[in-house]
């Protein structure tokens, strides 16, 4: 598995986490450091449809690499949107199609608190994601 030196990071802060309110505490923190979409960037055709909760994804590139850029009206969503950009982007579309969610949620031990409805949310904005790759 190719993981940046951000998504190792990640995968080690919450190796050390005892137990889910940490976990979640930790979850919280990450969406934080998402960086804050602009209102223009808040629109319909940057919207994933498919998920509970409104996310928004700004494609861009760096080369042959993805930089996607996220956000969401929910807490706990933001969260997982900033950890799962740590997996996918600096990818190329080809590494990108190898991404498998569920397990990269599993390694951080957050696979169990994902609802149905949420895995399904993550697929579509990984759905997204390939597409805009």
């Amino acid at each position: 598995m190719n993981l940046t030196p951000a998504a190792r990071e990640a995968l080690d802060a919450f190796a050390v986490c005892p137990g889910w309110e940490q976990r979640a505490r930790l979850l919280m923190q990450w969406g934080e450091r998402l960086e804050p979409l602009s209102e223009e960037e808040r629109c319909e055709s940057n919207r994933v449809h498919g998920c509970e909760s409104t996310v928004w994804l700004v494609p861009g590139h760096d080369g042959e690499c993805l930089q996607i850029r996220a956000s969401s009206d929910a807490r706990l969503l933001r969260g997982l949107l900033a950890l799962l950009l740590l997996r996918v982007n600096g990818l190329t579309a080809a590494e990108l199609a190898e991404v498998d969610v569920a397990d990269w949620f599993n390694r951080l031990g957050l696979a169990r608190q994902l609802s149905p409805s949420r895995s399904n949310g993550l697929n579509a904005v990984l759905t997204r994601i390939r597409q805009l790759a």
